[in-house]
């Protein structure tokens, strides 16, 4: 009787110490152009995650200001485009939809996309081109602001530059295919190709992923 209590004394304690321990995040955190995966655990962000997305303000296809506030303890998805692009843009924007349907006015997530020629594509050619693309959810948010610093935005906050290590400034035009994952907290989740609807549709699951921490 005596082995039977020890034994069950012992189970109990390695059942609670296991519950302690920490396990790593289903989803990698990104502090560098690399995009080299750090997989960490709750205890350890704080000390080792330094990137956040930078403070910003632009102004989206209904004349509304998007900024910092605005995605407060929210998850949100970044793309780059223009409007006036008639090749990879129509269809990265296509794919995207995925993601803007499956989170359709869902509160919890918003979907910015940052025009890189901000100078033409002014909120009255921001609102042409979601009506054409049938872009309509209400937290979907094409948006136009000062050139100089939405392209700082891009490169030193979303790391959206397909030459890492080049370094480059406004005048050099940005385009990628890329689009970005950040969690609540403004922390770099996941990269993703956004001519590949296989991709968005991984998205789509990784953002229910943080939904559900």
């Amino acid at each position: 009787m005596l082995r039977i209590a020890l034994l069950l004394i012992s189970s109990a304690i390695w059942i609670s110490s296991c519950k302690q321990v920490h396990t790593p995040a289903a989803l990698p955190y990104y502090n560098t152009a690399d995009f080299t995966p750090l997989f960490l655990n709750e205890a350890e962000v704080d000390s080792m995650v330094k990137h956040t997305i930078a403070s910003f303000a632009c102004t989206d296809q209904h004349n509304n200001i998007i900024s910092n506030k605005t995605l407060e303890h929210k998850i949100h998805v970044a793309n780059f485009f223009f409007t006036s692009c008639g090749s990879v843009c129509p269809g990265m924007m296509e794919n995207l939809k995925v993601v803007g349907n499956a989170f359709s006015n869902d509160r919890q997530v918003e979907v910015l996309s940052f025009s890189v020629t901000p100078w033409r594509d002014n909120v009255e050619e921001l609102r042409k081109y979601a009506s054409k693309q049938h872009i309509i959810t209400n937290n979907w948010h094409l948006l136009t602001g000062d050139r100089k610093s939405m392209y700082e935005l891009a490169r030193k906050s979303y790391f959206a530059e397909e030459e890492i290590g080049l370094t480059k400034d406004s005048s050099n035009f940005l385009h990628t295919e890329h689009v970005f994952l950040v969690d609540q907290n403004g922390r770099l989740r996941g990269v993703y190709n956004g001519s590949l609807k296989l991709e968005m549709e991984q998205l789509v699951k990784d953002i229910n992923t943080l939904k559900a921490q």
